[in-house]
């Protein structure tokens, strides 16, 4: 509780938004100044006479004996005493009102009460806390799977904040949750909840957090229109449907993530009117392109995440980037986009993490990129490049293993750059000077074929060109694909 008192005039809306190399940490912090300061003992200028409300003393304590803390029933009182996860606020007539309660041990550094998962339950007595504001259960149930009691939903009007992470709670959402008017925080995650997001949660018109990720959630997105939502997780769900345009009017958004489901249709360009985001994830879905070029106007963004969503050959615009300076987390992976990588990336001088890997990308790798002297991850692999390989020697050995540009026959490295023996991301790609060589083998095997015709030879290079240009020669016979790219390949190493 000590820890927790260093906040006492501010709510912390949210501690984690992600997880893994392409994310990145948020913390919104709320100023609180319609409440009290919180307190964990008495403090200066009240009377040492004060005393917890004997209904809500008995009331915590069968909370507490629920959670299997049969202990709290020797407590003489529960807000004079330094008891971590109790949070109280003393009003003007020296009597103590019970105002949070929390569970579960988050990590060593935390002493929240701990619960018996095997026979934890959630007491109804929560109810008769009519000051409580904050309600936080942490791997409480996960041995006595339950569903989120539907009385949660008669607690108070200073009741601002739910959290109900990791406790194995099943069922659906319960439709009375859309009774807490002045709930600010609602996080679910890592439960096993089912059925489709309640309507009802569209009225709680004060919500700051909606984190209900990593559930079994169904049915569509809700049409939401909060204007003071900062954080909306609803990833790792099976929702259907398309991303909502209406999020667009969600102007308070920082973070929005919906990846791992199975939503489909375009991405609307109303996201490009969220000024303030941060993260947006909307990989692993069935999303369809264009990518809208409204999002290049979002010029606090720092992660972009859209990879895993075929996207049927749709190109990007070279100066797309333009625009998002603030990016560090950049992952189009396996998405299928074709064209010539946009050169705008690399004026991103912030970036870290670059994917492009496994699309249709053609032409060149931009020289732009070695420009990206932050990046530590930067993968091109599994595309349809060629030409040298940018860049030096200093970047390759930085990036290491981080650093994929194989599965594209047409990318070599110069030879005359020194210091790349035992180049991780250089196993099994070319020299260059071995390309011009097998290149010019070919080009002479054609001119003999042709008669001698140059003709012939500056048709299968116009044809490259155009192949180059329209992603690719594919209609053309098998060998006249072959041909066209060392052609290629042949005009750009001259």
């Amino acid at each position: 509780m000590a820890a927790l008192a260093a906040w006492s005039s501010v709510m912390v809306i949210a501690v984690v938004v992600l997880a893994v190399v392409c994310r990145a940490e948020f913390t919104v912090v709320v100023p609180d100044t319609s409440a009290a300061a919180l307190v964990d003992a008495p403090q200066t200028g009240f009377s040492d006479r004060a005393r917890t409300d004997p209904a809500e003393q008995r009331a915590v304590q069968e909370v507490m004996a629920a959670t299997g803390n049969g202990w709290a029933w020797g407590i003489p009182d529960v807000c004079r005493g330094r008891w971590h996860g109790i949070e109280c606020v003393p009003d003007r007539h020296d009597v103590y009102h019970v105002v949070s309660l929390a569970f579960g041990a988050l990590s060593d550094d935390t002493a929240f009460p701990a619960c018996d998962a095997a026979s934890a339950t959630l007491s109804p007595a929560v109810l008769v806390l009519p000051h409580l504001r904050s309600l936080f259960f942490y791997r409480c149930f996960t041995g006595n799977p339950q569903p989120i009691p539907a009385l949660l939903g008669r607690l108070g009007p200073a009741f601002r904040s739910l959290v109900l992470r990791q406790n194995g709670h099943v069922g659906p959402i319960p439709a009375e949750l859309g009774n807490l008017k002045s709930l600010r925080v609602l996080d679910l995650h890592g439960n096993q909840l089912a059925s489709a997001i309640p309507a009802t949660l569209q009225s709680l018109s004060h919500l700051q957090m909606l984190d209900l990720s990593y559930n079994r959630l169904a049915g569509p997105v809700p049409h939401f229109k909060f204007q003071r939502l900062s954080i909306l997780d609803l990833s790792h769900n099976a929702l259907q449907g398309r991303v909502p345009a209406s999020l667009g009017q969600c102007r308070s958004l920082l973070k929005i993530d919906l990846s791992q489901n199975r939503l489909a249709g375009t991405i609307p360009d109303t996201l490009g009117d969220l000024s303030g985001l941060m993260l947006l994830d909307l990989s692993h879905n069935a999303l369809s392109g264009p990518i809208p070029a409204a999002l290049s106007r979002l010029s606090l963004l720092r992660s972009l995440i859209l990879s895993d969503n075929r996207m049927q050959l749709t190109t990007v615009s070279g100066d797309f980037f333009t625009g998002l300076k603030a990016l560090t987390t950049l992952v189009l992976s396996g998405m299928d986009l074709a064209g010539t990588i946009p050169e705008s990336i690399g004026e991103l001088s912030e970036l870290r993490v670059l994917r492009l890997d496994n699309n249709q990308f053609t032409g060149v790798i931009p020289a732009t990129f070695r420009r990206l002297e932050r990046a530590s991850e930067l993968r091109v692999d599994g595309n349809r490049l060629v030409g040298p390989i940018p860049f030096g020697k200093e970047m390759m050995w930085r990036l290491g293993k981080k650093l994929r540009v194989g599965g594209n026959e047409g990318l070599c490295y110069d030879t005359k750059q020194e210091g790349l023996e035992g180049v991780v991301a250089l196993a099994g790609v070319a020299d260059c000077d071995s390309v011009r060589s097998r290149t010019t083998q070919h080009l002479v095997w054609i001119n003999s074929t042709a008669g001698g015709r140059p003709d012939a030879v500056d048709g299968v290079a116009s044809l490259a060109a155009s192949g180059s240009r329209n992603g690719g020669v594919a209609r053309a016979g098998g060998w006249l694909v072959f041909l066209s790219l060392h052609v290629a390949w042949f005009a750009f190493l001259l």
